[in-house]
């Protein structure tokens, strides 16, 4: 039986630790919105995808030309990324079955060779899958008065990257159920584990960076530079 393929891309955020004068989805990267860079990037990997754009009611800045999809609808994004992931969900005609991903607008760097592999993925995998890289650096606990407690070990340690990918029925489920129990979850993976489940880590690149700071979007330019060389 042939399914669909969603595109879910959270964009409500204002991404005030940016200090820019607009949201960080629509700041300037390598002379475009960001927001514009990351669905050029996913349309390059999935262009058959259904896209559903999580946006704020008040967006001002917004410019549908640039959705490279030829199917795509506008949801109402919600406070936090769970709500606006689950109302994308509610709003979309999808089947038990479709595979959903989700990805961070503020990825613009993923590779599409790694979007294709992770869908591929997490269409195969009953607990779905995400793009994810292991952690290099030595990891410190902290304590509450910031000094270091203890070295954590590495070993088995992941960096939780996106897009992450899920069968619909059970990422609607799982955030419902996070939804019910006042969970706060930062990634749907966490939400799926919560479960019982245990998704699939797929390797990814390191430079699918997100851009959080200032000086991410300096980083970002370079990386897409290097990248499109």
């Amino acid at each position: 039986m042939s399914r669909t393929t969603w595109l879910v891309v959270p964009a409500a955020g204002q991404g005030r630790r940016m200090g820019g004068d607009r949201p960080k989805q629509y700041l300037s990267l390598a002379g475009e919105a960001l927001l514009a860079r990351t669905l050029g990037r996913l349309y390059q990997a999935l262009p058959d995808a259904h896209l559903a754009l999580c946006l704020d009611d008040g967006d001002r800045w917004f410019r549908p030309e640039w959705v490279p999809f030829a199917r795509w609808r506008r949801v109402t994004g919600g406070a936090e990324r769970m709500d606006s992931v689950l109302g994308a969900l509610r709003a979309v005609p999808a089947a038990d079955g479709d595979t959903v991903l989700v990805h961070d607008v503020a990825r613009p760097c993923v590779m599409p060779d790694d979007v294709r592999a992770l869908a591929d993925a997490a269409a195969k995998s009953a607990d779905g899958a995400l793009l994810a890289m292991p952690v290099a650096d030595t990891m410190k606990r902290a304590t509450p008065e910031g000094t270091c407690a203890h070295t954590e070990p590495r070993d088995g340690l992941w960096h939780a990257l996106t897009p992450q990918g899920f069968r619909y029925g059970l990422l609607r489920r799982a955030l419902e159920h996070s939804l019910a129990g006042g969970a706060a979850v930062t990634d749907e993976a966490s939400a799926v584990e919560a479960l019982g489940k245990r998704p699939r880590l797929v390797s990814g690149r390191r430079d699918n960076l997100k851009v959080t700071h200032p000086d991410d979007l300096a980083l970002a330019t370079a990386i897409l530079a290097a990248q499109e060389a």
